[in-house]
């Protein structure tokens, strides 16, 4: 929970920042979901809907000029990250004017400018990235941090350990985000994972281990402005384990209800952060129902503008096969 000393850091602009941008990844993966079951030329996704308070309440406390290395499931992390939704959309439809101008698709999408290293389609690969960007940032000594994304399946992957590793032995600036979902694809969690919490791992590697409510996201800010605190110290890396929930399947063609109940479900979703989120503020009088209405429709118009843009981009030209593929020099 969070205290009331902690509430005094977080400013109506910021709240606002908050609901904004979760409501804005839940429209964007909502809106995706209707383009694919409608046939439109987007491929796959692996939505992530339901999990939306990790990624914003984690990107809340990093600056403009820091870094986050994703996962498969990645859009959130690039929305909260500040990446645009336009080109993010125009990616998605193979389109020039997208992210990685049509040649990266969903698992790919990447925006240096606002510190988003990429959405990395390899299990828990992202750390590795993360671990390269903060050894840089030491080096330059540019007060930069990092943090990666992985899932309950990454967990156990070996980069990610070695990542951890790493980060441990040199003091690196990396907040480790353990999306804890339940489920690594089909598999529960707790049929593939030896302890209770995977954030007791963190112990093995002498770094903060924190396992935190990733429905509530003040709680996973809170978590979050803990381990960059440490990180900006120089004191080294944290592991945050966010409990959370995907709504739908592991991917887009996925059947959850193969591996899990109706009744699992829907006590997720009474749980659901963005409603939590509306139900605290609006009870404490920080926010106003009309000025959350008020982002609520800003968003939805600004994923029919996406859409639109996505549409009427033009396709890559055949000469651009090769470009931006290769290394040249």
């Amino acid at each position: 929970m969070i205290t009331a000393e902690r509430w005094t850091t977080l400013t109506r602009e910021r709240l606002l920042w908050l609901y904004d941008r979760m409501t804005l990844i839940r429209e964007f993966e909502e809106r995706l979901k209707l383009l694919i079951e409608t046939g439109m030329p987007v491929g796959s996704g692996h939505f992530y809907v339901g999990e939306e308070a990790v990624a914003v309440g984690v990107c809340a406390v990093l600056e403009p000029t820091d870094w986050i290395a994703s996962t498969h499931r990645g859009h959130g992390h690039c929305i909260a990250k500040g990446v645009d939704v336009r080109p993010m959309m125009a990616e998605l439809f193979g389109k020039a004017t997208g992210t990685n101008r049509g040649k990266g698709g969903s698992m790919h999408i990447t925006d240096i400018r606002v510190g988003m290293l990429g959405v990395n389609p390899i299990l828990g690969m992202g750390t590795t990235h993360a671990v390269g960007a903060a050894i840089s940032a030491k080096v330059r000594k540019t007060g930069q941090i990092v943090a990666t994304f992985f899932g309950d399946g990454a967990a156990s992957i070996g980069a990610v350990h070695e990542s951890m590793n790493l980060a441990a032995i040199w003091k690196l600036p990396v907040i480790f985000v353990c999306e804890n979902n339940g489920y690594a694809q089909a598999t529960p969690v707790e049929y593939a994972i030896a302890v209770k919490d995977i954030a007791e791992r963190a112990s093995a590697y002498t770094m903060p281990g924190t396992v935190v409510d990733g429905q509530d996201v003040f709680a996973v800010w809170e978590a979050a402005q803990a381990a960059a605190e440490r990180a900006r110290a120089g004191l080294g890396p944290s592991l945050i384990e966010c409990k959370t929930y995907r709504y739908y399947g592991h991917h887009s063609a996925d059947d959850p209800h193969r591996y899990r109940t109706i009744a699992e479900e829907e006590a997720a979703r009474a749980r659901d952060c963005i409603k939590r989120f509306r139900e605290k503020v609006l009870s404490q009088g920080l926010l106003s129902a009309a000025e959350l209405a008020a982002i609520d429709q800003r968003n939805q118009t600004l994923l029919d503008e996406a859409v639109r843009f996505a549409e009427e981009s033009p396709l890559p030209d055949p000469s651009e096969l090769f470009t931006d593929v290769y290394v040249t020099e």
